[in-house]
């Protein structure tokens, strides 16, 4: 979780504060507001109450700044999702809903620092870019591992473990793309729907069907 998370003692359900530095936290805002190429640097330092070389003492560059967010997202996300899994035990269902459950309340409660750390993957350059999709291809593989995990057991039908692990990540992704407060559903309301709607396509009994 967010280190104030962590430090809190609260479990991967809840969500306080974001735990990001206040630089940080003007820096997703302006990406949000105008995207990461459309970002300089002096207008993060305004933002922030800091001079350019102020904020350079902190951040190296603008991408420094991208590449602390985004490894705020993943850390944060892979802590929950962890946790999630252990909660869960050794019931290969629970696991797959408890994933789910993470992973929408994630994108819904973290929608933006979840959008930049996805849509911007194509400003990182170099290491910082190699590090992101192998932080990415980790997370997916919790999702894999259960999917087979069910299919292996008997607790699954789909006959596409793959593709369908893919396609729930997908889905429970994009809700940082859409998602709004103001909406109809809260973030625990969208995740029991989208835990159902998981257990209807790996082809296991639903808790709202049976």
């Amino acid at each position: 979780m967010t280190e104030t998370d962590a430090q809190a003692g609260v479990d991967w359900r809840t969500y306080t504060v974001s735990g990001l530095p206040p630089i940080l936290e003007t820096a997703l805002a302006c990406f949000m507001e105008h995207g990461y190429h459309g970002t300089t640097i002096r207008t993060v330092a305004a933002r922030s109450q800091l001079s350019v070389p102020g904020l350079y003492h902190h951040y190296a560059s603008k991408q420094a700044l991208l590449v602390a967010l985004v490894s705020c997202a993943m850390d944060d996300l892979w802590a929950r999702s962890t946790a999630a899994l252990e909660e869960a035990g050794d019931d290969v269902q629970r696991r797959l809903e408890l994933l789910v459950e993470c992973l929408v309340l994630f994108h819904a409660h973290r929608r933006g620092l979840a959008f930049i750390a996805s849509s911007e993957i194509r400003s990182l350059t170099g290491e910082a870019r190699t590090t992101y999709i192998a932080a990415r291809d980790r997370q997916q593989r919790l999702m894999d591992q259960v999917i087979e995990e069910g299919v292996a057991r008997g607790v699954f039908a789909t006959a596409y473990p793959r593709e369908v692990s893919r396609a729930i990540v997908t889905m429970c992704t994009g809700v940082s793309q859409w998602y709004r407060t103001e909406g109809e559903h809260t973030p625990p309301e969208l995740a029991a729907r989208y835990r159902d709607m998981t257990l209807m396509t790996v082809g296991a009994p639903s808790p709202a069907r049976s």
